[in-house]
């Protein structure tokens, strides 16, 4: 989801929007269920909590206010609505606590690795599209984006001129976008 329509999405869950709620909900549940999970390491509270949580949200979403980052929001609010939960419920002094004794927040080696597979499909996805530009236009790329060469210095490096430089950035990129909304291409960057 990408910021425009996830701000429009929390604007119509603001003004009351029943599947605007619904929207949020199926969108951000597993992702936070997970991270819970990670924190408390039972299903069963995490589930609860998690369940409070978007009641709360709901309840008190005249309250909130204009969030900029939701995803962020989301994930900061309930993390801190479970662990006052843990808090609450183990008698523990303090948030580290809950983390110190519990010893759940882990990855497992099946998670880096998929972690890894899914990296490796992006690069090699990356580089098959850097691939397909002319050579010009990689050389540009590789100028202003790898090199950190500004459009000035990439002119005179590559000697042409200033709107040469301009034009074939833009062709690059207009390449780019073009290939980069093949099915193939959405699907790897979508892995995650």
């Amino acid at each position: 989801m990408n910021d425009s329509s996830e701000k429009s999405l929390w604007h119509l869950f603001v003004e009351g929007d029943v599947n605007a709620f619904s929207t949020l909900f199926k969108t951000y549940y597993t992702q936070l269920h997970n991270y819970g999970l990670k924190i408390s390491g039972n299903p069963t509270i995490t589930e609860d909590c998690l369940q409070t949580f978007f009641v709360y949200l709901y309840d008190n979403r005249k309250n909130i206010g204009d969030i900029v980052h939701i995803r962020s929001y989301l994930f900061v609010s309930f993390r801190r609505a479970l662990l006052k939960h843990l808090k609450k419920e183990r008698k523990f002094t303090t948030y580290d606590d809950v983390f110190e004794n519990s010893g759940v927040f882990e990855f497992s080696a099946e998670e880096l690795l998929i972690e890894q597979e899914i990296i490796s499909i992006k690069v090699q996805t990356l580089k098959h599209l850097l691939n397909s530009l002319s050579t010009r236009e990689r050389e540009c790329i590789y100028l202003k984006f790898y090199t950190g060469l500004s459009t000035k210095e990439i002119s005179s490096v590559m000697n042409i001129s200033y709107q040469s430089v301009l034009n074939t950035l833009q062709k690059a990129f207009a390449k780019l976008r073009i290939k980069s909304n093949s099915s193939a291409t959405k699907q790897a960057f979508r892995i995650v």
